[in-house]
């Protein structure tokens, strides 16, 4: 296990210390002040799962599985069930080996998000990720709506040392996108990276704005593989999941990335959008450095939210 990836279990550990404080000391107390599994147990522990933050549908899987293991092992101790019920979790959660090929093949990657959840941040980390893999990556700041959004864009290019198109309030998305295309062929590039407008009170133009978009990388860029990336702040909960819904029926998210991971209590959330969408959770972000957006990795997070010990296992 690399220093970056166990510095990073750290900061997950101490990132998600509120999390972790609103479900698992719960459990626990359930797991030693019962004497016998029955249905109250079983009902408590539900319970603080949902409350938790990690959702009725992902609850229920993971309660389900649990019951089904206990009645397949013949466990009669409350405080065997603990690794059955983390395992239960880690499966609701895991996302797979195909969820990073964007990374290994000429790729566009949009990312959609509302204003605040710190969209913008995420893709400025995310270029300074790939740049240091030794890809050669193109921003396109088709956020053309908030001023800021292009400025703080720039500041991230810059800091990334990656090249960056648009970024002018007001100009057309389409057209900033047309260029970035451009530019990223005639750089041949590996990743053209988008940041696009984070409005879903008015769906329509959103939809429209995206569909445009879309139009633009089929005829123009057809032969590059398309991920869509939803960015979302795990401060906000059940919100949270309630905007993954949402944009994804304006547009196909192949994957979310949940930021402010540290500092919630909510921090469950990435349980319950992974399990009640299928879209897996691909980086969470736990602070305000390049090495706080870190892959997600089910194994690690579930790890470091019952604080035992990392087992290395997972994605390096």
């Amino acid at each position: 296990m690399g220093e970056e990836k166990k510095g990073f279990f750290s900061r997950l550990v101490a990132g998600l210390a509120k999390t972790r404080d609103n479900i698992v000391s719960g459990i626990d107390a359930i797991f030693s002040g019962f004497s016998s599994i029955d249905d109250d147990f079983y009902e408590e522990i539900e319970e603080i799962l949902i409350m938790g933050d990690i959702g009725v549908h992902a609850t229920e899987a993971i309660i389900e599985k649990l019951k089904a293991d206990v009645k397949e092992q013949k466990i009669k101790e409350p405080a065997a069930c603990k690794e059955l019920l983390i395992q239960g979790i880690k499966e609701q959660m895991a996302a797979g080996d195909a969820a990073y090929r964007f990374e290994h093949e000429k790729s566009v990657v949009l990312v959609v998000g509302v204003n605040g959840v710190g969209k913008t941040t995420t893709i400025g980390k995310l270029a300074g990720k790939l740049k240091s893999q030794g890809k050669k990556v193109v921003l396109a700041a088709a956020d053309t709506f908030r001023a800021a959004a292009g400025e703080q864009l720039n500041e991230w290019a810059n800091r990334a040392g990656v090249d960056i198109i648009g970024g002018q309030e007001g100009s057309d998305p389409g057209a900033v996108v047309y260029d970035a295309v451009a530019a990223a062929k005639a750089r041949n590039a590996d990743v053209l990276l988008c940041d696009t407008a984070g409005r879903l009170h008015n769906k329509k133009n959103l939809m429209e704005e995206l569909k445009k978009i879309n139009r633009i990388l089929e005829k123009e860029y057809p032969d590059a593989y398309r991920e869509t990336l939803v960015v979302l702040d795990a401060t906000t909960g059940q919100n949270a999941l309630a905007q993954a819904k949402q944009f994804s029926e304006v547009a196909d998210i192949s994957g979310i990335v949940l930021t402010k991971m540290d500092g919630t209590a909510k921090g469950g959330i990435a349980v319950a959008i992974q399990s009640e969408l299928s879209i897996p959770v691909k980086y969470i972000g736990v602070g305000e450095t390049i090495d706080d957006l870190q892959k997600f990795d089910s194994n690690q997070f579930v790890n470091a939210l019952f604080r035992t010990e990392d087992d290395g296992k997972g994605e390096a």
